[in-house]
């Protein structure tokens, strides 16, 4: 019975979502509300948890439900501005602001610089959804870390997809490289698993424990060299290049590393040392990176996997480390404060 309540309030915000008129604003933008009063009103103070999407046409250009991350902000009217300010008065959890925003007062604004897609006389519509209240900072913290998590899966599994379609593109290129590399190996007796994207990773130290996954954190020493010419470009090993610490890579993440690094670590385990062969579409495809890695350019990856953790245990590690960054801040500025009693008087005066 409870199903079919449901299904009739949910029709009945569709109707009225059809039907409502909008109601024109100060500014030239429309909005209405899609009220169904399921849940509580909220109050200034409270934090809220917004489902967004933005729409041209038929065309969706934002969403946070296909994204998995709503969007966090205090609920205070009286700082929105226009329409918000009077769109968000008396709302509640479950009910929805639409806004239609005409694509020429966008146009009008943008300087020449609004997105080419969009042609004058036509409508935006933004709708925001009220998906939950929080009463404190804390609890919208933490709804939001849940939801971070799921938004790092999706962009993750967006962007998986996405490389194996550039994949396809550059079949030929690849198809060439891996010519090279199968004949480097043949030549000098090198035994080496090629991956699905076809990264190839010779193992010279089996690691121990479960082979790494995109929910995995690795913490890797490596040192970068040309295939052609074996320069080493990069090295987090070697002093010379001034960063020696090992790099850590979330596995399931794929930017700011070039494509073959996680397409190898998932061969690898903790302990794991390899020689890693990546094809240049796969690491700097012809843009290249001036000036050590030409266009079109194969590179080898000495790679040792120094740790594991979970995605998790890394978030935690970050956070405990920002908190300890901010307590030396506040250390150093009490420090200085009563170096100082003149700067120390006029802190505090300012804080007030």
């Amino acid at each position: 019975m409870k199903k079919f309540v449901y299904a009739a309030v949910i029709c009945a915000a569709a109707i009225s979502a059809c039907t409502k008129p909008f109601k024109k604003v100060k500014d030239g933008s429309e909005f209405k509300v899609i009220s169904v009063k399921s849940g509580p009103t909220l109050v200034n103070g409270n934090f809220m948890e917004l489902n967004v999407v933005a729409k041209y046409k038929d065309s969706v250009l934002f969403s946070t439900n296909e994204e998995g991350m709503p969007q966090f902000g205090v609920y205070d009217t009286a700082s929105f501005p226009t329409p918000y300010k009077e769109a968000f008065k008396n709302i509640h959890v479950g009910d929805s602001v639409v806004l239609r925003i005409p694509t020429d007062s966008i146009i009008a604004k943008g300087g020449g610089q609004s997105p080419p897609f969009i042609k004058k006389g036509q409508y935006i519509y933004q709708s925001y959804t009220v998906a939950n209240v929080y009463t404190t900072k804390e609890q919208a913290d933490s709804a939001q870390k849940t939801h971070i998590k799921v938004a790092q899966e999706r962009a993750s599994q967006k962007q998986f997809k996405q490389v194996e379609k550039d994949l396809v593109a550059s079949k030929e290129q690849i198809e060439k490289d891996s010519r090279l590399i199968d004949e480097y190996l043949a030549k000098n007796n090198i035994k080496a698993i090629k991956t699905k994207w076809g990264t190839y990773v010779a193992i010279q130290t089996e690691g121990t424990g479960p082979t790494l996954t995109s929910k995995d954190v690795a913490s890797v020493n490596y040192t970068g060299k040309t295939f052609d010419s074996s320069i080493v470009f990069d090295s987090n090993v070697d002093p010379k290049f001034k960063h020696v610490i090992p790099y850590d890579v979330p596995v399931g993440q794929l930017s700011g590393i070039v494509l073959g690094w996680p397409d190898a670590l998932m061969q690898m385990k903790k302990g794991t040392k390899a020689t890693v062969y990546i094809p240049s579409s796969l690491a700097y495809g012809k843009q290249g990176r001036a000036p050590q890695i030409k266009a079109d350019q194969i590179l080898v990856f000495d790679m040792e996997v120094v740790n594991v953790i979970s995605e998790e245990a890394s978030m935690a590690k970050q956070a405990e480390e920002e908190k300890q960054m901010r307590a030396a801040q506040e250390k150093m500025m009490d420090s200085l404060k009563n170096a100082n009693p003149r700067a120390k008087a006029e802190m505090e005066k300012r804080g007030k």
